[in-house]
């Protein structure tokens, strides 16, 4: 029903774009149906991954370590997308990442999209698992063990062809839409953070695996804060 489209995925640190960042960026680009483009990159997050991150994708530190910065590798997404409309299976949460990361940069992120789990929430019954691979199973789509982005985009791609052909599936679900996602601007740490951070770390004998100059001001405030209400203040001479 949709012949013409970039089919995303993300993985992240975390889930929260105010607080997690991008490890890797993948899609495939469908020009009349079919597979024509492939696009992935690697993002160095400055911080370390938890081991949970590197079961789940098999991404290592070492190999993110090597990886674009953020805006680099959003940017080149953004030039090999074009004004094409996006495709994501729960697509909200990648383009909350992508638009956060665009917004820092004085740069806007408009592409219609298409959600993959929206389609499959009206075409199938409640009970069944709508995860990615749950649903490339019950449509007999290979789906490998590791998440890794290129790959799970092109899952969703295939996933996205499947709903299209099964019975009660209308065109109107399957148009591209805006979607909405507010975005404030987030501000990179001042000098001043940098500062009080490093000395109550050193004072405190913290250690981190965060590079501290790759914090948000607010992100510099709350881990400021944290420090304060858990270790308490350095004492004046």
């Amino acid at each position: 029903m949709l012949k013409d489209y970039v089919s995303v995925d993300l993985e992240m640190s975390g889930l929260n774009p105010r607080e997690d960042r991008i490890i890797e960026i993948g899609a495939v680009k469908v020009t009349d149906g079919q597979v024509r483009e492939r696009f992935s990159v690697l993002i160095n997050p400055h911080r370390k991954i938890s081991e949970e991150i590197i079961s789940l994708t098999g991404l290592t530190n070492e190999m993110l370590a090597e990886g674009l910065e953020d805006w680099e590798g959003v940017g080149q997404f953004m030039e090999f997308a074009g004004d094409l409309p996006l495709v994501g299976h729960h697509i909200v949460s990648d383009i909350g990442f992508l638009k956060t990361c665009a917004v820092n940069h004085k740069k806007n992120m408009n592409n219609l999209v298409v959600d993959t789990l929206d389609i499959a929430r009206k075409i199938l019954p409640p009970e069944q698992k709508k995860n990615l691979k749950a649903l490339c199973q019950l449509a007999g789509i290979s789906y490998r063990s590791a998440h890794r982005a290129t790959e799970d985009a092109e899952m969703t791609h295939k996933l996205l062809v499947w709903l299209g052909q099964q019975p009660g599936a209308k065109q109107e679900w399957f148009e591209p839409r805006e979607l909405v996602y507010k975005v404030k601007k987030q501000c990179p740490i001042t000098k001043n953070q940098i500062r009080q951070l490093k000395e109550l770390m050193e004072y405190h004998g913290i250690q981190s695996d965060i590079e501290i100059g790759s914090l948000t001001k607010n992100e510099a405030s709350r881990k400021i804060d944290k420090i304060l209400f858990n270790y308490g203040r350095i004492p004046k001479v």
